[in-house]
């Protein structure tokens, strides 16, 4: 671009985080994209947001978001719960399987949440297409049609209706991974072990214990080894390409590292809530903080901390999966809804205790916010970091405003969240999407839901 032409915008003065730099310097965009990075002060006039004090990041890449519709609009639907990640600084995400009816493990489901998305996500979203019992068939499809990959569960699903995703048997999970080994994708698996786990809580429910930490004991650490482990020896068998979603644990960060060094294709997500909140909070809290795999105990975050900072871990996910709040409400931990509804929060709780706190250096978080799930699956092209001829998707944020969350500030449909009454130690000011500015916190969401669906290769 000729620098005296004029750009559609410019974001002035910012803290720019880069791959591998930081530092203060003007972004010019032109047509949605990024189009010059550098001192911009002699540019014609154009449209300017002042991001002086503030740090600019790509905006965040949310590879794990259950947004219910079609057919369960009522948990949430993608015009709030967008609204919610656009709030976060969240610029992307990808659309779990489950939770809506139909669950998107066909061509024709797809079509139906596709239809639900457009026109009312704030924010560019992609779709997971889903892995279960009988259904082997119209995993090709789902490739051809645009999937950004597939996912699993090696326990129990816990979906409504007798049309709800369900689990793998072994057989559908061996299966599985030679067939999408062979569409060249990935396997997401929420990896914890069946067996182990429904025995445990028949155990705990026989004897009358339904407490929050008898929910946490039925779903110990070994359970989500014992899965992982196992999917790993699968994928050594097939070459399945595998993406571990919200690990709980050191011990599980360590042995997807040792099949990394062994050569197979294997990458993690862990969640901010395994990062912020303990086995306690879950006490404390109730079951707005329930999910699976469990809160761990406070020595085995800080060995999750350990993995964060030392690189061992490639992305972070909200996975955020809301749901009425009547649904929490349950006296017996066992029986309430387990999903933490955290959209709005993620990207400000890993700056905020990973960077302000802890001083893992930006490059480091943005790396796992953006880049590795733009790289991991598909979306590289356009989007996952702030350079030349990228997407102009940006977070802005102000390291020095701490706040405590208050449910009048949640944008999702159920203001419930576990981190209400938490400190956060950063804020988000503004999110653009394709240079445009979707969120500002000073007066809200802006603009009508323009968000793209982008097809996969």
């Amino acid at each position: 671009m000729n620098p005296n032409e004029e750009f559609d915008i410019v974001i002035r003065g910012g803290t720019v985080v880069l791959r591998d730099v930081v530092g203060v310097m003007d972004i010019g965009i032109q047509d949605g994209r990024i189009v010059q990075i550098g001192d911009l002060t002699d540019v014609p006039d154009s449209i300017e947001f002042d991001a002086s004090g503030l740090t600019v990041m790509a905006g965040m890449i949310d590879a794990h978001v259950h947004l219910n519709e079609p057919g369960l609009g009522d948990w949430e639907g993608f015009r709030t719960g967008t609204a919610a990640l656009a709030a976060g600084g969240v610029t992307t995400y990808i659309d779990m399987p489950l939770n809506g009816l139909p669950p998107t493990v066909t061509v024709a489901a797809m079509e139906q949440k596709l239809a639900a998305a457009r026109g009312s996500s704030y924010v560019d979203f992609a779709l997971w297409g889903g892995l279960v019992p009988g259904k082997l068939e119209h995993l090709s499809p789902l490739r051809e049609a645009g999937v950004a990959g597939y996912k699993a569960f090696m326990s129990t699903a816990g979906g409504p209706g007798e049309d709800a995703f369900r689990e793998v048997d072994d057989y559908t999970l061996l299966e599985g991974m030679k067939r999408i080994a062979a569409e060249g994708k990935v396997l997401a698996l929420h990896a914890e072990s069946e067996p182990i786990i429904s025995k445990l809580s028949e155990e705990m429910r026989k004897a009358g214990r339904s407490s929050a930490a008898d929910y946490t004991a039925s779903r110990p650490i070994i359970a989500e080894l014992e899965a992982v482990n196992r999917a790993l020896f699968y994928a050594e068998q097939t070459g399945c390409s595998l993406h571990f979603v919200h690990i709980s644990s050191e011990a599980a960060v360590m042995a997807i590292e040792s099949a990394k060094r062994r050569g197979l294709d294997v990458t993690l997500e862990t969640c901010p809530h395994y990062l912020k909140l303990t086995d306690e909070s879950l006490a404390a809290k109730g079951a707005a903080a329930k999910c699976a795999p469990p809160l761990r105990g406070a020595e085995e975050q800080e060995k999750l901390w350990r993995a964060v900072s030392e690189g061992y871990v490639d992305m972070i996910a909200s996975d955020h999966s809301p749901c009425p709040e009547e649904m929490k409400a349950a006296d017996n931990m066992f029986e309430a809804w387990g999903g933490i509804a955290g959209a709005q929060s993620s990207m400000e709780l890993m700056i905020g205790e990973g960077h302000v706190k802890r001083g893992i250096p930006l490059t480091q978080l943005t790396r796992m916010l953006s880049r590795e799930p733009a790289r991991r699956f598909g979306l590289s092209d356009r989007k996952g970091e702030i350079r030349i001829g990228a997407d102009a998707d940006l977070a802005l944020l102000d390291l020095n405003a701490s706040y405590v969350l208050e449910r009048e500030g949640l944008y999702q449909k159920h203001k419930h969240s576990p981190y209400i009454g938490e400190t956060m130690l950063c804020a988000v000011m503004a999110t653009v999407s394709r240079g445009r500015v979707v969120y500002n916190r000073h007066t809200g969401i802006e603009g009508e839901p323009e968000g793209n669906w982008l097809r996969c290769k």
